[in-house]
């Protein structure tokens, strides 16, 4: 078949949706398909057999990164475009635009790639702006990903945002009406979970036969268990400390109760070092001997630091799959996580890891003690993740699965 993605931040770094495309892409070309990917800034690493089509970003989010000003070295038609300025205003009055604004790119772009290549069904991840809406009216069959829906996340930014005027600005910062609109109009949503399949139907009041379940993967040639020493009583967070539903605020009271209580603990955050909330909240707790930022990590040094910490945590207040917890069991570390969102499908709890209730830091503290004092439990709970991330976890089933959905939607379109 011929399948082309679309993604609005294509980059490893940018979250799971960019993990799951590159794996996916990747896996299906090595099945036999002719896989295309248009795709935005930031650019990703795709494997050679992906045919990668980049498309611009013009937001206020994407300049902050660069630190360039949006006229520089542009010329004066692009500046002036009304998609180019409406992206660029809207994301400098708080507004998450950037998925709106790169789906009528993609389409635009679609159009004129589909004359040339005749694309069997397009796969929207995460998009689902109105351009993505054209294309399926097109005549286009398409599916989506849906990880979670975005309702959740407002929800945890409005009621940890302080003052109105916040909890206002948060509340108008998610896109989430065009997504339930656009969303309801594709042949079918596909979520990582079963758990997120519910929220998603809820959300989105889907019928059962517009969403499936496909489990997402762990590349386990690359995360997997190494020779190399634990070192002692090391504990590891792996995500976005600013994105409030990862929970980071509650590890960090975690690691000061833990502190109060005289444990030994080194705590690493795989995060950016000029992150906003986890290092003020460092300061706050006075936790700066116990914490460190390590920045942005390859995937090698990624797996190195799986393999090195005594303990991984995910404190998140809900997660679609909760792709860092899987990636340290395939490297045979045990969790700490919570009973939020997919979490209990992907850890077993009290064998793999040890699942606590979402917001808890006492919980999370208890947890984390528990196991950096039992060396040996810690030794059996890393030895059955990882053998439970390589039974029941791959990317190639999860492409397998995807390419044989595609197929279920091609005929029910004949």
């Amino acid at each position: 078949m011929r399948v082309c993605f679309l993604l609005h931040q294509g980059n490893m770094y940018s979250g799971g949706q960019g993990v799951y495309t590159a794996q996916v892409t990747r896996e299906l070309a090595r099945q036999g398909h002719d896989v295309h990917l248009i795709v935005g800034p930031p650019w990703p690493e795709t494997d050679p057999a992906v045919t990668v089509h980049r498309v611009p970003s013009y937001s206020v989010y994407r300049l902050l990164e660069t630190q360039r000003m949006f006229f520089y070295g542009r010329p004066l038609r692009e500046v002036l475009h009304p998609l180019n300025l409406y992206e660029l205003a809207s994301s400098r009055a708080g507004q998450f635009s950037v998925m709106s604004a790169f789906s009528w790119r993609a389409f635009m772009r679609w159009r004129e790639l589909q004359a040339e290549h005749r694309f069997d069904i397009v796969h929207d991840v995460q998009v689902l702006g109105y351009g993505s809406w054209m294309i399926h009216a097109s005549g286009m069959p398409m599916v989506a990903n849906i990880h979670h829906p975005l309702s959740i996340d407002r929800l945890n930014q409005v009621q940890q945002a302080r003052g109105t005027r916040m909890k206002i600005r948060k509340a108008m910062f998610y896109p989430f009406f065009m997504q339930e609109v656009v969303a309801r109009r594709m042949d079918r949503i596909i979520t990582g979970s079963h758990n997120s399949r519910a929220s998603v139907q809820r959300a989105f009041a889907l019928r059962d036969e517009q969403i499936t379940t496909i489990h997402d993967g762990v590349d386990t040639a690359v995360f997997r268990p190494l020779e190399l020493a634990r070192r002692p009583n090391s504990l590891l967070y792996v995500g976005n400390s600013d994105d409030r539903n990862k929970g980071a605020r509650y590890l960090l009271e975690a690691a000061g109760m833990l502190r109060d209580r005289g444990v030994d603990f080194h705590l690493a955050f795989v995060d950016r070092r000029n992150a906003e909330l986890a290092p003020r909240l460092v300061q706050e707790l006075g936790l700066g001997d116990r914490v460190t930022f390590t920045g942005r990590l390859s995937t090698d040094e990624l797996v190195r630091a799986y393999n090195e910490a005594q303990v991984m945590v995910s404190p998140s207040l809900y997660e679609g799959f909760g792709l860092p917890a899987a990636e340290a069991q395939g490297c045979g570390t045990p969790v700490v996580a919570t009973t939020a969102g997919a979490f209990p499908e992907v850890i077993a709890d009290d064998e793999t890891g040890i699942l606590v209730p979402p917001a808890d830091a006492r919980a999370l503290a208890d947890a984390i003690q528990r196991l950096l004092s039992d060396p040996a439990r810690r030794t059996a709970m890393g030895a059955a993740g990882a053998r439970r991330i390589e039974d029941h976890f791959s990317w190639r089933a999860c492409a397998a699965h995807t390419a044989g959905l595609y197929e279920e939607v091609l005929v029910a379109r004949r």
